[in-house]
């Protein structure tokens, strides 16, 4: 079996955690699951139109939002949903699933996120009542959903950098679609969504790859990859 592409979709910065423990969280993936893989970083504004996104095995959108461009993101999450390929994102891209979702999807052609359009009428990703910026916390997994089936229980603990998440006019439009939500904070908040008849299409708004950097492989992240195997 070749090496599999997983391409990146964000712009690196080596100061954020995030971007840091993701290569070493498929690092510890690949060695789990006996193959080779080679991340690739797609900096936001050369997607394009995401034709030259078709090489890689796998994308994932990762934290670190705004995005130098926000349509670069939205075109590859656009790509990985219509084209079946499998699909992570985390935080700033929970965050634009939601948008791509509610654009494309329900026609909401004016969905925004509140940070980038702050007067914008109809704001998909809102601010978070209580900011989640270096914070830990409990998360209940919907069973039976992919996240379950991933960390094989449905009470998890991850880390968060993030001060946004799904308004409630949006989770209601999404409660008998396609888009499944799939995890939830004790409040009852929406912490990580999925698709349905899709081989990987998972979200979360919390950073499951920064537990790669205490040494512990994110289950999360060897779901993603045992799915491009078993899909190649």
């Amino acid at each position: 079996m070749h090496a599999l592409q997983i391409g990146l979709i964000g712009d690196r910065n080596e100061d954020v955690v995030a971007h840091r423990a993701i290569p070493l969280a498929l690092g510890m993936a690949a060695d789990a699951c006996g193959v080779e893989i080679e991340p690739v970083w797609v900096p936001t504004e050369q997607v394009s139109d995401g034709a030259a996104l078709a090489e890689f095995d796998g994308l994932w959108c990762v934290p670190a939002s705004p995005y130098r461009s926000m349509d670069g993101a939205l075109t590859a999450i656009q790509v990985a949903r219509e084209r079946h390929v499998p699909f992570l994102g985390t935080c700033g891209g929970f965050q634009h699933v939601v948008i791509e979702y509610a654009r494309n999807v329900l026609g909401w052609t004016d969905a925004e996120h509140a940070e980038t359009a702050p007067q914008a009428q109809r704001q998909v990703i809102v601010p978070l009542l209580c900011s989640l910026v270096e914070v830990t916390d409990a998360v209940q997994l919907v069973a039976g959903s992919r996240l379950a089936q991933a960390y094989g229980t449905t009470s998890i603990v991850e880390g968060y950098h993030c001060s946004y998440g799904l308004s409630p006019d949006f989770r209601q439009a999404v409660a008998n679609g396609a888009l499944r939500i799939s995890a939830l904070d004790a409040a009852g908040d929406v912490r990580g969504i999925e698709l349905d008849d899709h081989p990987f299409f998972v979200a979360t708004l919390f950073q499951p790859e920064r537990g790669s950097l205490q040494g512990r492989l994110p289950p999360l992240v060897r779901a993603f990859v045992q799915t491009m195997i078993d899909t190649y």
